[in-house]
């Protein structure tokens, strides 16, 4: 008998609803910063490297979590964002709810690439979202 399908069920996001803090390269040192609102009034976006010290306002730098592979490009803006792509990535069954006909349609996962949906190239992608993830937890 064959083992049961991983399920995964979409969350109904936007990719906005992932892009208020993300993980990028440190303008000043190029090591892991963190990009986002800091303090309580401010809207400002501060970069934040606790490597070199750097806090300061910034336009938003490049990405930590991205990398190339032979079809495309796989990024993500934070760890959260990376592990809700993992879980669709890794995922043999993709549900959505009843009502996704009639609700919104456009949600991350809708606007995901084909490559990255297709089941053919599953273990490479999955090969590259560790290697972000690893990227993170080792430094």
């Amino acid at each position: 008998m064959p083992p049961a399908p991983v399920r995964f069920r979409d969350p109904v996001t936007v990719l906005a609803d992932h892009a208020a803090s993300a993980l990028v390269r440190c303008p000043r040192c190029a090591r892991l910063a963190h990009y986002g609102r800091r303090g309580g009034q401010s809207p400002e976006h501060r970069v934040v490297c606790r490597s070199c010290g750097l806090s300061r306002p910034a336009g938003r730098p490049a990405l930590w979590l991205s990398a190339r592979t032979r079809h495309g490009e796989i990024w993500a803006y934070n760890l959260e964002h990376l592990d809700l792509l993992r879980r669709f990535v890794a995922a043999s069954l993709r549900e959505r709810d009843p009502w996704y006909e009639h609700g919104r349609k456009m949600t991350y996962i809708a606007r995901l690439p084909a490559w990255i949906k297709s089941a053919k190239n599953r273990t490479e992608v999955l090969r590259v979202i560790d290697r972000l993830r690893a990227s993170v937890t080792e430094r």
